[in-house]
């Protein structure tokens, strides 16, 4: 809620879905069968996802295995990541915050994205 021009909508099951000029950019996912814990089989409940602005930044952020970011052959070729809820906790906060920036970024309107980088680079 920190970036300008965010609603907040909710999802089927009351999630959370954050949105720039009617763009979701941020989305709490219900859980589906394409995200599940590989040792019980069992839908995971907290996936978060994230927009990112190109396939070349998807890959950054799923590279690393260690990573908490991964994606699901239902993601391909859609430009976003996903991560648990519960490894949100492995990224500090400043990581965390350009992740939801990016995220931002890229689904915001070219107006509102060049006034909110305007801006961060007189502070």
């Amino acid at each position: 809620m920190g970036m300008p021009h965010v609603t907040v909508g909710h999802g089927s099951r009351g999630n959370p879905i954050y949105q720039v000029g009617g763009k979701s950019f941020v989305f709490f996912r219900n859980p589906r069968p394409d995200a599940v814990d590989p040792a019980t089989g069992e839908r995971y409940p907290d996936v978060v996802v994230f927009w990112v602005a190109s396939e070349s930044d998807k890959q950054a952020l799923i590279q690393d295995q260690a990573s908490p970011f991964f994606t699901t052959p239902h993601f391909d070729g859609h430009p976003s990541v996903l991560v648990r809820g519960s490894r949100i906790g492995e990224l500090t906060a400043r990581e965390l915050a350009e992740v939801i920036q990016d995220a931002w970024l890229s689904r915001a309107s070219s107006v509102r994205a060049a006034a909110w980088l305007d801006a961060q680079s007189k502070q």
